[in-house]
């Protein structure tokens, strides 16, 4: 607490970002209008698993309660994973990315209308499908439809800017730590609802301690595997500037095991959402959106097979767009860093993406082991979806990362403190 009272700026962000998430969570209790709470608590007791489940885990709970942010920061994923697919395959937009923060700024205006027209496009099945669930709507028709779709848009619109805003003024990832907060809120109400299972006995007390051993294990194995760096040695040659001698250092290039963080999952999840999002809303009236549904609950094979292919194909992908092995080759060339035993150049960006590739593999096989190892759980006994593998991880390397941030600055500001400190002592 004494390093925090030292840097005013850090406990400004934090207490920024505490304000912000207060207010997201705020609006995930304001109800859409026109929707009778009742019949919509017997709707979502009957819909608890599968792709429903899975969208109020990430919208923290604003489903259940058919609030104002309903589809929680989904769209804004959505559009992101679209556009960050045309970076991969598009000239315009591999120019854009080359052109530096100008080309950044207009990627993220892209980004935000394509997250308007997916708000407006799934606010409009939304309130299609609720119009169509038996009583749930007090007064449908065309008014309700606009009153909807124009809430819908609004509170996207408004909780993308609130993790923007996180991301310019406060700690961490905006969008993350959205996603992170609505998870943490509603993971008391899972315990007791575990719990209160154990009571009635609708599961052991063997398997409720077998259940969270289960999930010790893997918040433990989630932060040696983020923690797990691959360090490649780099050298530097000596040089004469005049009568002194320059370089002759060694440093060490840092790869991580899983460089794309909790980011394939959530993209994988948003995919496996964005099909059939509101289709359980028509499952009583409709049997194609009751087949095609029925593929996507937990433990299905269809499930789990499109969700690993995500997650590894996000992986993969995320890694590439984000780390450039011939782009770090030409730096520790020009700079004058070389690998031992691997000459400069070309060669030296085939060792870096060989390494990389075989990090990725790790990775993209630890990421599919954790989302889906408690889907199992999920499927075959009445857990709350808030103890799935997707959710651990969400939790535990946004965490990671938060903490990360904070410590770094600070250091920042006690490496400040010390200079000044040397400056005064001079």
């Amino acid at each position: 607490m004494s390093q925090l009272s030292q840097t005013n700026d850090l406990k400004n962000r934090i207490i920024f970002t505490i304000f912000i998430l207060s207010i997201y969570r705020l609006g995930t209790f304001v109800p859409l209008p026109g929707i009778d709470p009742e019949q919509l608590q017997i709707m979502m007791e009957g819909n608890q698993k599968g792709l429903l489940g899975m969208f109020n885990v990430f919208a923290g709970g604003a489903v259940s309660r058919m609030a104002i942010f309903a589809l929680g920061i989904m769209p804004y994923i959505s559009s992101s994973i679209i556009v960050q697919l045309l970076t991969g395959v598009s000239e315009y937009f591999k120019n854009l990315k080359a052109q530096g923060e100008a080309g950044r700024q207009k990627i993220t205006q892209i980004t935000r209308y394509g997250t308007v027209l997916l708000a407006i496009i799934q606010g409009y099945g939304l309130s299609v499908g609720l119009e169509s669930s038996a009583n749930l709507v007090i007064n449908p028709g065309i008014f309700f439809k606009v009153s909807t779709i124009t809430t819908i848009v609004a509170g996207t619109i408004f909780l993308m800017w609130l993790g923007e805003q996180i991301t310019q003024r406060g700690i961490g990832n905006g969008i993350s730590l959205i996603i992170f907060s609505g998870i943490v809120a509603e993971i008391p109400r899972a315990l007791v609802t575990t719990f209160e299972l154990g009571r009635t006995g609708a599961i052991s007390t063997l398997m409720i301690i077998g259940i969270f051993i289960i999930l010790v294990l893997t918040i433990l194995f989630i932060v040696f595997m983020e923690r797990a760096l691959r360090k490649i040695l780099i050298n530097y040659p000596k040089r004469q500037m005049g009568n002194k001698m320059y370089g002759g250092d060694s440093s060490h290039l840092p790869l991580k095991i899983n460089s794309a963080g909790v980011i394939p999952a959530i993209f994988a999840s948003a995919l496996l959402l964005l099909p059939v999002t509101f289709s359980n809303f028509n499952v009583s009236q409709n049997e194609t959106f009751l087949n095609i549904t029925s593929f996507f609950s937990q433990g299905q094979p269809l499930y789990m097979l499109l969700y690993a292919s995500g997650i590894i194909f996000f992986t993969f992908f995320y890694t590439s767009i984000t780390f450039n092995p011939n782009e770090t080759a030409e730096n520790l060339r020009k700079y004058g860093g070389f690998i031992p035993g691997i000459r400069p150049g070309e060669s030296t960006a085939l060792y870096i993406d060989t390494i990389l590739t075989r990090l990725t593999t790790m990775g993209a096989l630890y990421l599919t082991l954790v989302c889906l190892m408690p889907e199992f759980l999920i499927a075959n006994y009445p857990i709350p979806f808030y103890l799935g593998g997707t959710s651990i991880l969400i939790v535990v390397v946004v965490a990671i990362d938060t903490v990360t941030q904070v410590q770094t600055r600070l250091m920042s500001s006690q490496y400040e403190q010390l200079i000044k400190k040397t400056k005064f002592g001079r």
